[in-house]
């Protein structure tokens, strides 16, 4: 795969070290939450989501995940409050999933694995673009949404709807007027501590804000995600499933939490 990275065997979590030092840092994520030992912190402010549909551009699959992008050039869709400074802006959302549905959440709760995880990747515009950003310690911030199996998620299908589209790597096409807030739980209660992206090149850049609220899926939502590939068009086919990073060590870090 591109990069020479990605979640098979020969090129997977267990191999990211050895192209990538930082894999093995201090502050590196996914972690296993474990909320007995989070720590409530009353002085935690409420999350303030303010997206504008108008402002999602396209779906990607990026031969990971699926992304929908959003254009970030101004302050239209927004991160504020939580444990951040400042305002961060929407870059970008996707998704990380198993080839079962006992697992494919990248963090986990007491060790409890869900079927996936949302990312909505925000940036801090104190730095003049996402890339600088990415590189500084408070550069980014981002919301991890469980989905849980249930009943079928009537927000999450609009999503769905488009995936065929995009079957394979690097496909892309147009999605717009979405509001990721509608993929958002009732409650925004959430825990958060110093991290990493969980993907190469890993940087320790991320202000992870995880929703102790998990949203609905189904089984069978479940099986449109599998049904995409990690390969190209002319590729010998290979279903982008289990393509989430395990837990890493905690290292001393703190888990916060902004409720009791």
């Amino acid at each position: 795969m591109s990069q020479g990275w990605g979640y098979a065997p020969e090129n997977g979590p267990d191999k990211w070290a050895e192209k990538f030092s930082i894999a093995d840092g201090p502050r590196q994520s996914p972690i296993d939450i474990c909320p007995g030992a989070a720590q409530y912190e009353p002085d935690l402010q409420p999350l303030i989501l303010k997206y504008d549909p108008g402002t999602s551009s396209s779906i990607i699959n990026s031969g990971y995940s699926i992304q929908v992008d959003f254009a970030d050039d101004t302050d239209s869709s927004t991160l504020t409050g939580g444990p951040i400074s400042g305002t961060y802006r929407l870059r970008q959302f996707h998704f990380h999933w198993g080839a079962s549905d006992d697992r494919g959440s990248e963090h986990t709760v007491d060790g409890t694995k869900f079927p996936a995880e949302l990312h909505l990747v925000h940036w801090n515009t104190k730095y003049p673009r996402f890339a600088e950003a990415a590189a500084q310690p408070d550069g980014l911030a981002v919301v991890g949404v469980f989905l849980q199996i249930s009943d079928a998620n009537p927000h999450l299908q609009t999503v769905l709807d488009v995936l065929d589209a995009v079957k394979t790597k690097g496909k892309q096409t147009t999605f717009t007027d979405f509001d990721p807030s509608i993929l958002l739980p009732g409650s925004l209660d959430y825990w958060t501590y110093d991290g990493s992206l969980t993907t190469p090149p890993l940087l320790e850049s991320v202000t992870w804000i995880v929703l102790k609220e998990p949203i609905s899926v189904s089984s069978d939502q479940m099986e449109t995600f599998r049904g995409l590939l990690f390969t190209s068009e002319g590729e010998e086919p290979c279903c982008m499933v289990d393509n989430y990073r395990p837990q890493q060590a905690l290292k001393g870090r703190t888990v916060r939490a902004s409720f009791e």
